[in-house]
């Protein structure tokens, strides 16, 4: 399987449920872990960071993007970043289903971006379906907050700090405990 066929497969939001799928994602997860391991196991210049991430997410990330180390994904091969995009430290991103992050967002410390769920049943709790999660333009995502599989947040959305998404949010709203003092700016 390849990356393409992946990312198309997973469009359809079908099952993760095959040995080929298991297969694949055991082998990105492999090579996720290589990457995230040199980046977070020592100093880098912000362009090798970024060099790191072009690796890691499969193609050559904007000049403008700033991630603060450390970073952690189990799969790497399904996140898309745009322009002035800031990644503060500590994030994990699970983006099997795919996480899309618009043009000038910035993201707090320790964000979690959870693009499957598994099966409730006990007979599909093996089984995770995947769902991408969407930040508009000038999406800011608060520390400590959870946004979970299948979720869009529009342009200059807020989502407070320690808040856990998991509905779509519209455009120029604020979800979650963010101080008033944040609001008027929206």
């Amino acid at each position: 399987m390849s990356i393409e066929e992946f990312k198309e497969y997973v469009k359809g939001r079908c099952p993760l449920d095959t040995e080929e799928i298991h297969r694949f994602m055991d082998e990105m997860s492999d090579r996720a872990r290589r990457v995230t391991f040199r980046l977070n196991t020592a100093y880098h210049t912000p362009d090798e960071v970024r060099g790191l991430l072009s690796e890691l997410f499969g193609y050559e990330v904007p000049e403008s993007l700033r991630l603060f180390p450390p970073f952690y994904t189990d799969f790497g091969g399904n996140i898309t970043v745009g322009e002035d995009v800031f990644i503060n430290a500590c994030c994990h991103f699970q983006d099997h289903g795919g996480v899309f992050i618009g043009n000038g967002c910035q993201i707090g410390h320790n964000v979690v971006f959870a693009t499957l769920n598994h099966g409730l049943p006990p007979e599909t709790r093996r089984h995770t379906f995947p769902a991408p999660i969407v930040l508009g333009k000038n999406v800011w995502i608060g520390s400590n907050a959870t946004v979970l599989q299948g979720v869009t947040i529009g342009d200059n959305a807020v989502v407070g700090a320690g808040a856990v998404v998991t509905k779509d949010v519209a455009a120029n709203t604020v979800v979650g405990g963010v101080p008033a003092k944040f609001i008027k700016y929206i």
